[in-house]
């Protein structure tokens, strides 16, 4: 499960020239950053799943990102956009993620983790605290309820505290506001990439600017050294998909990274 808060964006399309100033939000900057970098591609599957969302491109790489059920629209609709997606060009959905309808902005992160997640000789391979050096007097920040990571991470350091905003996940977690005033207090910070869909990802990076270690977590992460290498973050740890059918089939069904398997590679790229 992954974290979020509440996104904004700017519109901008494939192949126009790019100016980015330094207080331009970090999602404007990747979505600029992947517009005009990456080649233009078809999309052809666009799976809008119970856990995750799941889009294929034209050449077969298929991206995810968290899907926020709870914020979707009423009725027997949920997407409200404009249709079809399949078969749309990547920048015209990479234009979703912009929009401050979450599950429209799910979309074009999913776009935005198609065109970028792919096997790189620069990415670690393994679970993230095969990569992270964890200390034992470190106080570790966690945003967003990441269950496998919590008891081997409170093994190796001194403290741990989780900022979720759904307090079913567990009954120790922390109102996930309170990750503001936390994190400047922590040694290293786990942040959920589904920030990025909400727009909060600017704040928690400011509050965590201090810390040893700016790890962004989950299947979410777009792995893009280029945009997050110059704002604090030292380590991007995410996933890039093997099997693109079988996740496509995992999402319909409503499974999420827990059924995702040998299917994804889990992969770490220091900064």
């Amino acid at each position: 499960m992954e974290f979020t808060l509440i996104a904004l964006g700017i519109d901008i399309r494939s192949g126009a020239s790019i100016d980015i100033e330094e207080n331009v939000m970090i999602s404007q900057r990747l979505e600029a950053h992947v517009a005009s970098s990456f080649a233009e591609q078809r999309v052809i599957d666009v799976r809008i799943g119970l856990g995750y969302t799941a889009v294929q491109i034209e050449d077969g790489n298929v991206g995810v990102a968290y899907t926020f059920r709870d914020d979707s629209a009423t009725g027997c609709s949920v997407f409200m956009g404009k249709r079809p997606l399949a078969g749309s060009s990547a920048g015209d959905l990479l234009d979703y993620f912009s929009s401050d309808v979450r599950l429209e902005s799910t979309v074009g992160l999913a776009v935005i983790n198609a065109l970028s997640n792919r096997k790189d000789p620069e990415q670690e391979e393994g679970d993230l605290l095969e990569s992270l050096a964890l200390r034992a007097n470190d106080r570790v920040g966690m945003v967003g309820f990441f269950g496998p990571l919590v008891g081997p991470i409170e093994q190796r350091v001194r403290e741990l505290v989780i900022f979720e905003r759904d307090p079913r996940r567990s009954p120790r977690v922390r109102p996930a506001e309170a990750a503001h005033q936390e994190l400047p207090d922590c040694d290293v910070a786990l942040i959920s990439s589904t920030a990025l869909i909400g727009g909060g990802m600017d704040a928690l990076l400011t509050a965590s600017g201090d810390c040893r270690e700016v790890v962004l977590v989950g299947a979410s992460t777009p792995l893009v050294p280029e945009i997050f290498g110059h704002c604090g973050v030292t380590m991007l740890s995410g996933i890039t998909v093997e099997d693109g059918p079988g996740i496509l089939q995992i999402v319909s069904e409503g499974g999420g990274m827990g059924f995702f398997g040998r299917r994804v590679r889990k992969v770490n790229i220091r900064l």
